[in-house]
């Protein structure tokens, strides 16, 4: 008998022990930032991960979510697709609901293609290729995944029109990293948009990643004396090309996408006084951006203070907003749980019009591809400085 009151005393207890564990379990709710955080583009990695994290704070420190606190699981996948893939891989088997992420193109697409087979919610604030959400090809619709980022098309677009319209562009020559799907979505674009303006495309030319001289593509763009440049590529290959450019000779209106955040520090504010890109972003701008400004600059600095900071921010407005959505309703469903992911991206797909961001002060609606409709933002480079120019 005594062994026996033993023995159901040890289970008691180890089911004790078990409550307490899930109880504990249940007062966070995992979401994972995943992105570039040391490497050539760390800037927009890093941006991406302290933009997610002080939204994340703040609401921690406000007493979370229902009670429930968010734990953030963070990797760097260094800018590699394979390294996204297994840090991905890690961050479900650590537990999380939810991915803030990926930061660039071609790491996203790799990390989509996994959490689309698990249904993981996903929102990354910078990855621009149409396809991240929705491959024409074959008609599919990640519909697991989401935006807070403008895409590729839609900046291409824009700025064949403000060239067409507001400079009266006749003649365009493109310079695009041919490797990189971000390059060349905002490229093809571009030269659609122009076909139906009458803009003459005189240069299409494509250079590798890695690349550091551009005179041989630069020199046969001097001969077709275009009015504008369009380079839709980042900030540090903007920054050599630019100051290639001008000691060329070259005086064209260069014009970038989102790329081109930061690139003031790339090159010179005489190279590249004039010099247009699309943005999501206008610092200074409104008080809530100031607010914003000011938070950011007071945890991480200033060095990393872009629009992709912005748009982090956004991103887990729009995430967390959901994550309040689902753990109100009443169903107690388990996070991580395939009930709770699923209830997640409904939220978010249907919720998000109350959330006013950074960068969408009329909140987040979403088109049937999941990417967000708002306006883009004119940022001219005059005086060393990004300013913004207008809304378009």
């Amino acid at each position: 008998m005594k062994k026996l009151i033993a023995l159901l005393l040890c289970v008691l207890l180890c089911f004790g022990m078990l409550s307490g564990c899930a109880g504990k379990g249940s007062d966070t709710i995992k979401v994972g930032i995943l992105g570039c955080h040391t490497g050539d583009y760390a800037i927009y990695g890093l941006a991406v991960r302290n933009g997610a994290e002080l939204y994340i704070k703040q609401l921690n420190e406000a007493g979370g979510i229902n009670g429930k606190k968010i734990e953030l699981v963070i990797y760097d996948n260094k800018a590699d697709n394979a390294e996204a893939v297994t840090a991905f891989t890690r961050m479900v088997d650590d537990g999380i609901t939810a991915l803030i992420g990926d930061v660039l193109t071609g790491n996203t697409l790799a990390v989509r293609t996994e959490a689309y087979k698990i249904n993981m919610p996903m929102i990354t604030a910078s990855a621009t290729a149409a396809e991240v959400t929705y491959d024409d090809e074959t008609g599919t619709l990640y519909s697991n995944v989401f935006r807070t980022c403008f895409i590729d098309p839609f900046q291409g677009q824009k700025m064949a029109e403000y060239a067409a319209k507001e400079l009266g562009a006749k003649k365009a020559a493109i310079l695009y990293d041919t490797g990189n799907d971000y390059s060349i979505g905002l490229k093809d674009a571009f030269i659609a948009k122009c076909g139906e303006l009458g803009v003459e495309i005189v240069n299409e030319e494509g250079y590798s990643s890695g690349d550091v001289d551009f005179r041989s593509q630069l020199t046969n763009i001097q001969a077709n004396e275009p009015d504008v440049v369009f380079a839709p590529i980042y900030y540090q290959d903007a920054g050599l090309i630019v100051t290639q450019a001008r000691d060329l000779g070259i005086d064209a209106t260069f014009l970038g996408g989102d790329g081109w955040a930061g690139v003031s520090g790339y090159a010179s504010a005489e190279d590249l006084e004039g010099s247009l890109f699309c943005s999501a972003y206008a610092s200074g701008s409104t008080d809530a951006i100031k607010e914003f400004e000011a938070a950011y600059t007071a945890a991480y600095g200033a060095d990393t203070l872009n629009m992709f900071a912005a748009t982090a921010y956004d991103a887990a407005m729009v995430l967390c907003n959901a994550l309040k959505t689902v753990e109100s309703s009443g169903k107690k469903l388990k996070p991580a749980s395939d009930e709770y992911k699923q209830a997640l991206i409904d939220a978010i797909r249907t919720g998000s019009g109350s959330v006013a961001g950074i960068t969408s002060a009329g909140g987040y609606t979403f088109d049937e591809h999941n990417n967000p409709i708002k306006d883009a933002v004119i940022i001219e480079v005059t005086g060393g400085t990004e300013k913004f120019k207008t809304l378009y």
